[in-house]
């Protein structure tokens, strides 16, 4: 008797662990169930993917949907529906929201609102404080928690753990990887006065500078290895960290984001002005062709998007004032697909830094490949497909993205998360 699916993936060109074949996938309960499929095979729904290749459901590990916090800007409805437009399967998502995600009982609201609210699987970051420190251990065992995040320099919200002993003390606080925001505030309180309210937005990266960044990362480390704690340094901006962390590939992993791959200053503030600032910054060529060498050699575990939405008034704001923090859940995978066309990785490559790499990373269990077991999450895309990147096009309620009017080579045609088809032709289903 033919076997029978729930749904037929046929004709595409599979992203698989052991390279790129053409082959039919099969999905039966939620699962893959089979890589190449019989002919006579029946199922209750076919994709015709011909001319398509299929990958993993591509997963964002940086976002800030800003949930609990303000609707008019983000929220889990809303960021979410922009993933699967993007053609996201999952996003992880970071705890500094109003209130943050700091303690049992706001976890267990977050985890029992986002079961509804979402609209593709979502991790959720637990934030450290210093007086959260004893309960990290059980936190970061709470279901659907990814890490515990520690922001050891100030960014957007209040969580902050800036001193070496509380530093310290939250590496002793439970087992799983630690993702941190690694700048020294304490440089950055030190420079804080260089600068003045309504100078250039390009001062961004200069009180923020590559020392505050690379000083932040070696404390970092240096505490990762007296603890045995092993890091996923967030965000990754600079050649003197990339270099450095090269070292350390025991203890650490490392990121690096879509802004720091394809935008470079001063350009970029000079057209975008506050809509270019975001912490760690976007810094000159030398650094963003450090990050590429970075992707190329295997350093780079992962790519993210650090989708940070707030309203268009508050980035108008003169410099320092204006709010820190870009869009880009939408807009991550066709610009990644572009620089795959572009000849800058291949797609094995985007898988390896969008699937497996965020897996292996988080402790995913399930997801981050395409194999008979694993969770029926895809991403198809066309990478002859060009589209230009348009405003209009953005369902974040704040409605606007750095990347404006960049057009790109490869573009999301359907999202597939457990097996059903969440987004399909720009519609979500």
């Amino acid at each position: 008797m033919p076997a029978h699916y729930d749904l037929l993936i046929r004709g595409g060109v599979c992203v698989l662990p052991w390279g790129t074949e053409s082959t039919d996938v099969g999905v039966r309960g939620g699962k893959i169930a089979a890589l190449g499929v019989a002919s006579d095979a029946g199922a209750d729904a076919t994709i015709d993917a011909t001319g398509l290749h299929v990958l993993p459901g591509l997963i964002d590990p940086h976002v800030h949907l800003r949930d609990p916090g303000d609707a008019a800007v983000e929220s889990i409805p809303t960021g979410t529906r922009a993933a699967v437009l993007g053609g996201l399967a999952a996003v992880f998502d970071m705890p500094n929201t109003t209130p943050a995600i700091t303690d049992a009982a706001r976890l267990a609201w977050k985890q029992e609102y986002a079961e509804g609210a979402a609209w593709c699987d979502i991790g959720l970051y637990v934030g450290a404080t210093k007086e959260n420190i004893a309960e990290l251990a059980e936190l970061e065992l709470g279901r659907g928690v990814c890490a515990i995040k520690v922001f050891a320099g100030s960014s957007t919200g209040d969580l902050l753990v800036e001193d070496d002993a509380s530093l310290e003390r939250v590496m002793r606080s439970g087992r799983r990887r630690i993702a941190y925001h690694s700048e020294d505030e304490y440089r950055l309180r030190a420079r804080r006065a260089k600068f003045k309210s309504g100078d250039p937005y390009a001062s961004h990266m200069q009180w923020r500078d590559k020392e505050t960044a690379f000083l932040g990362t070696r404390r970092l480390m240096a505490l990762a290895l007296k603890t045995q704690r092993p890091a996923h340094i967030l965000h990754v901006s600079t050649a003197e960290e990339l270099a450095y962390l090269a070292g350390y590939r025991d203890i650490a992993t490392l990121e690096v984001l879509v802004n720091h791959l394809t935008q470079v200053a001063p350009e970029c503030y000079e057209r975008l002005g506050g809509f270019a600032v975001m912490n760690p910054p976007i810094r000159d060529r030398r650094h963003l062709d450090a990050a590429w060498a970075a992707v190329r050699d295997g350093t780079v575990d992962t790519v993210g998007s650090d989708h940070a939405p707030h309203s268009r008034a508050a980035k108008e704001r003169p410099w320092p004032e204006c709010a820190a923090g870009l869009t880009g859940v939408q807009t991550l995978v066709p610009i990644m697909l572009d620089h795959v066309n572009a000849g800058r990785l291949g797609l094995p490559r985007l898988v390896d830094l969008m699937c497996a790499g965020p897996a292996r990373v988080y402790g995913v269990l399930g997801k981050g490949r395409l194999a008979a077991g694993y969770d029926a999450d895809f991403t198809l895309v066309d990478m002859q497909r060009r589209r230009r990147i348009e405003e209009s096009w953005i369902v974040s309620p704040c409605g606007w993205t750095p990347f404006a009017g960049m057009t790109v080579t490869g573009w999301r045609v359907a999202t597939i998360v457990r097996g059903q088809v969440v987004m399909r032709e720009d519609e979500v289903l």
